[in-house]
């Protein structure tokens, strides 16, 4: 593990035309050599890299689901790929390494798991949890002490946008922020969907394209009031979003098999014919 004293170095490139190894040190050298020739891989940084991060771990939660072995290895090197993206870049910034990283982890694990690694015995289950909970008190004390004070809605669940949206509408809420009823959440959406149409309507490409971060942060207050819309309802706003990803995802299918149908490919339509099969698509739902 390295030292807080001593200067992070990032890993060496590797050089030539590496082979798979299986090697984490051969992992990290051709990391390390992507982010010296690849033009891609040379302009990322921690943060560009958050919505690559989040959407491999629901391909690999889809993977796992599979049950089938060549997927579930390459969605689990593809996160893998994430963590070694990330140290990389912090290495290179002298700030911590992948060492750093496991050493991190193997301490948590063995603090976290006293009734194995020390003398203290647990009967099940849920007295393991109840003394997990006990020891992230503790850390959270520890992060407290550093100058990481805790605040009401730091128990957010980390997810998705919407999924975390939704708990921190639901966190406020226990504490009294909120409408009583499903109107006052309908009427925010209005609102918000009015200040959204002011940013666009009557506006020229290079108008919107100049203001866009006004734009996403309406559009950002729009999808935000839609999720309050759902929580007064108890319904899951990211399970109403995947419903109709599915329905998307459906209904383009049939568009895409009767094109084929007729000796056609998606890219010699246009956008009056699939929409018409679009709308067949709908009653086809229907009848079905």
């Amino acid at each position: 593990m390295s030292s807080q004293n001593n200067k992070i170095a990032a890993p060496a490139p590797v050089q030539g035309t590496p082979t798979a190894s299986g090697e984490l040190d051969d992992l990290l050298a051709l990391m390390a050599r992507l982010r010296v020739d690849c033009p891609w891989d040379k302009k990322q940084t921690n943060h560009s890299l958050i919505p690559y991060a989040i959407e491999e771990a629901y391909e690999l939660g889809e993977a796992v689901q599979s049950e089938d072995d060549e997927d579930i290895k390459g969605e689990l090197g593809d996160v893998l790929l994430q963590v070694v993206f990330h140290c990389q870049m912090y290495a290179e910034q002298g700030r911590f390494d992948m060492s750093d990283v496991i050493a991190t982890l193997q301490e948590k694990l063995i603090r976290r798991h006293p009734h194995v690694f020390e003398a203290e015995t647990l009967e099940d289950d849920v007295a393991v949890k109840l003394r997990w909970d006990e020891i992230k008190a503790e850390e959270q004390q520890a992060r407290e002490a550093r100058g990481k004070p805790k605040r009401r809605l730091d128990n957010t669940k980390a997810g998705s946008a919407l999924m975390q949206a939704q708990d921190v509408q639901k966190q406020a809420s226990k504490l009294g922020f909120d409408w009583e009823g499903v109107a006052g959440a309908v009427d925010k959406l209005d609102e918000e969907i009015a200040e959204l149409k002011s940013e666009l309507i009557d506006k020229s490409k290079t108008e919107v394209k100049k203001n866009i971060r006004e734009v996403e942060k309406e559009l950002g207050d729009c999808m935000f009031a839609l999720v309050n819309v759902a929580r007064k309802l108890n319904l899951d706003a990211e399970a109403a979003t995947l419903t109709c990803v599915h329905k998307f995802k459906s209904r383009f299918g049939y568009i895409e098999a009767q094109l084929a149908a007729a000796g056609k490919r998606l890219e010699d339509s246009d956008i009056t014919e699939m929409d018409a099969l679009w709308e067949a698509a709908k009653r086809y739902e229907r009848s079905s």
